[in-house]
């Protein structure tokens, strides 16, 4: 049989990937009478996606070519491929795929940076990613089975997969780490989260979400739970350990166990300029690292370092640091290792998780969509980063550019 000639395959050349827009529901607290006890996990997902499309009508709906969506308990209403069921219950065609993924308190960073790569790669136009964890409903770690041979063959510590634990050690590992430094950090979080909802910075980001609750009916969530104003130094001092006896760990320097959905729209620049679709910021280069998993806090140490390279940047580029708060020891952590002081207005300027709350697969758009926001109100700021530390010893780190920069302003 004869051989045939073909033309070569036409390979796309790499675009440039931006983050249009995102948004959140208000965070609840997970428990039997927090704000979500009685809602699906699956319908936070639905609000945050319906209200992105709702924000960008000259989006039409087929033009979205993919939507990742993460859970870390991928079970219940958190389970069946959220992506899919989630873009179709909120409406979008049926020729529009989804899926799920996971990487634990990382899950919608590696949604949107999976989905970027595609874009990058030219596979897709504009992707919707996001997560939701419900861990009133689904406790982390609930119904799980870890292989015996973690254990048996000392793959991990024993205590590595408790996360309170691995707080624990970061504060043995490093002296420096102080519960007092923690305590004043945690305190911290909360203050500056209470001055940017005074200031109207939180409010925009939020969709509301219909409540039914079988016992006072139906209501409307419109603002976070968790966050405790007027929290002191001198009350978290009183606070017990419950991770160790005599540790330093506490609930006044740890997230709060929360409900919550978060989602973003991303687009290659050109398509974004082609629908008139907002670019508030850059994709610049991200990383992911792994660690031991008993001090898990480190991780965004390695991967930030990996994303700053790949970038051709060092620390002293980045204006703006979204990093997530699991533990205030955690990022304590982090600063110690780049020499950022733990007051610096770099870092978390709308506070924190330990605030706001951590709901899992969630956080990771939560940060990027406030540092999209503060790129608006900093047009100084060049580049910033969001951060996380992720369960079982990883990091992940995105690194963005603020298309709002002006150099002269920059000088000044």
């Amino acid at each position: 049989m004869p051989i045939t000639s073909h033309p070569d395959a036409r390979v796309p050349a790499a675009r440039r990937v931006v983050f249009v827009d995102g948004v959140r529901t208000p965070f609840g607290r997970a428990r039997k009478d927090g704000l979500y006890a009685h809602t699906r996990a699956d319908d936070l997902a639905v609000k945050t996606v319906r209200e992105l499309l709702r924000r960008h009508p000259q989006l039409p709906a087929e033009r979205v070519d993919d939507v990742a969506l993460a859970a870390t308990t991928q079970q219940g209403d958190q389970g069946l491929t959220l992506g899919r069921t989630v873009a179709m219950l909120a409406g979008l065609p049926a020729t529009v795929p989804g899926f799920a993924i996971d990487r634990m308190c990382a899950g919608a960073m590696t949604a949107v940076t999976t989905t970027a790569a595609a874009i990058g790669f030219g596979a897709q136009d504009v992707t919707i990613a996001g997560g939701v964890e419900h861990m009133g409903h689904h406790p982390m770690g609930f119904d799980a089975d870890p292989n015996p041979r973690f254990l048996a063959e000392r793959l991990v510590a024993p205590d590595a997969l408790n996360m309170g634990v691995t707080a624990e050690n970061l504060h043995d590992r490093f002296p420096a780490l102080t519960r007092e430094r923690a305590d004043a950090y945690g305190v911290a979080s909360q203050e500056r989260y209470a001055a940017a909802l005074a200031a109207g910075h939180i409010e925009p980001d939020l969709v509301p979400v219909a409540l039914r609750d079988p016992e006072h009916g139906w209501g409307l969530a419109t603002a976070d739970e968790p966050p405790r104003p007027g929290t002191t130094v001198e009350a978290i001092a009183a606070l017990p350990t419950p991770f160790r006896p005599g540790g330093r760990v506490t609930a006044g320097t740890s997230a709060p166990l929360t409900d919550g959905a978060a989602a973003c729209l991303l687009a290659a620049e050109d398509v974004a300029v082609e629908l008139g679709l907002p670019v508030r910021m850059r994709l610049v280069s991200f990383a992911y690292a792994g660690v031991e998993p008993e001090v898990m806090g480190l991780g965004p140490v390695p991967a930030t370092h990996k994303a700053l390279e790949r970038a051709g940047l060092t620390i002293d580029d980045i204006g703006l640091i979204e990093i997530n708060e699991a533990f205030a020891v955690q990022v304590l952590s982090f600063l110690d290792a780049f020499g950022i002081a733990d007051d610096d207005p770099r870092v978390n300027p709308y506070g924190g998780a330990i605030a706001v709350g951590h709901p899992l697969a969630s956080s990771g758009v939560r940060l990027m969509t406030q540092l999209a926001r503060q790129f608006e109100q900093h047009p100084e700021v060049r580049y910033g980063i969001t951060t996380m530390c992720v369960g079982l010893g990883q990091g992940g780190t995105v690194v963005w550019e603020n298309p709002s920069f002006d150099a002269e302003e920059a000088a000044r």
